[in-house]
């Protein structure tokens, strides 16, 4: 039987309800906004009559969109990256954080390797030796220079050995007896039962590489950006020289605008398709994640 919740305790929650529709709504106005940008025509986007609705509805900023060749490739930099990226980054996660998780008498030092991993989320070389290792490794214009730098995740590795602290030992010794060593330990007991919370490193890391773009404007070249970076330098400026014809004949009959919420919205469109299935696993993951220290 539940207790009956105090006058105090339903005007909380009331007022918490309201805070989070509150802040919840003015999130969401922005991308409303570029969602009609998106699908209004040139006169009612230049004449400022778009807000919350398109006004003139058309698909011809996603025709136009659709057709581009440098979003495509751009488009196609971003899927490798997250491809090979996300995969090496829950690789080199699981493989750090299941020794990490151990105790002091099953891995000596071990309190000195976590405070080595912890210390680089603090401090790190800078922009220009960063820079100066990817050149002289040869990592320019290639994914590895996309990839490799941030290929451990220490955040993610503190997330997932708390996580595998909370397996039951028993598991593990069983594992022992019955002949099996670390390696398939790790594999046939410790993954299994920590799906969720390799899911939310998952998902950190898929987002983290599709929203990621300061990276691929230092190191790639123009026609190799991924994604974000090719939609933050068409955002500050259209470049008007590598254009075709054609091309800029389709442009003169749209508005900037309304191009670039379209290139945004089909930009967004992927992860908003991923998050649902993972986002189950998100919450229990960062619950059981941080219960320990």
């Amino acid at each position: 039987m539940h207790a009956k919740a105090s006058p105090g305790t339903r005007v909380f929650h009331v007022f918490n309800l309201f805070a989070l529709t509150l802040t919840s709504v003015v999130c969401l106005i922005p991308f409303v906004h570029i969602v009609s940008l998106s699908f209004s025509d040139k006169a009612a986007v230049m004449g400022g009559l778009v807000k919350l609705w398109p006004v003139h509805f058309t698909l011809d900023p996603y025709r136009y969109v659709l057709q581009r060749e440098a979003f495509w490739q751009a488009f196609g930099t971003t899927l490798g990256r997250v491809a090979i990226g996300a995969t090496l980054n829950v690789l080199l996660v699981i493989l750090l954080a299941y020794p990490l998780s151990k105790t002091e008498g099953k891995l000596r030092m071990r309190t000195v390797y976590v405070w080595i991993f912890f210390f680089t989320m603090l401090f790190n070389g800078g922009l220009i030796p960063n820079y100066i290792l990817v050149k002289e490794l040869h990592l320019l214009d290639t994914l590895g220079a996309l990839v490799l730098p941030g290929a451990v995740g220490v955040f993610n590795i503190v997330l997932l050995l708390n996580f595998f602290r909370e397996v039951p030992a028993e598991l593990e010794d069983a594992a022992f007896i019955d002949g099996a060593g670390h390696w398939r330990t790790l594999w046939r007991i410790y993954v299994p039962v920590s799906l969720p919370a390799i899911a939310t490193v998952a998902l950190f890391c898929i987002v983290g590489h599709w929203n990621a773009w300061f990276d691929g404007m230092i190191y790639m070249k123009v026609n190799h950006y991924p994604l974000q970076t090719y939609l933050q330098s068409i955002v500050i400026k259209f470049d008007f020289n590598t254009m075709s014809p054609e091309e800029a004949k389709r442009l003169a009959k749209l508005n900037d605008r309304s191009i670039k919420s379209a290139q945004m919205i089909v930009a967004v469109i992927p992860v908003l398709l991923v998050y649902p299935y993972l986002q189950k696993y998100f919450v229990t993951g960062i619950r059981l994640g941080s219960v320990k220290g």
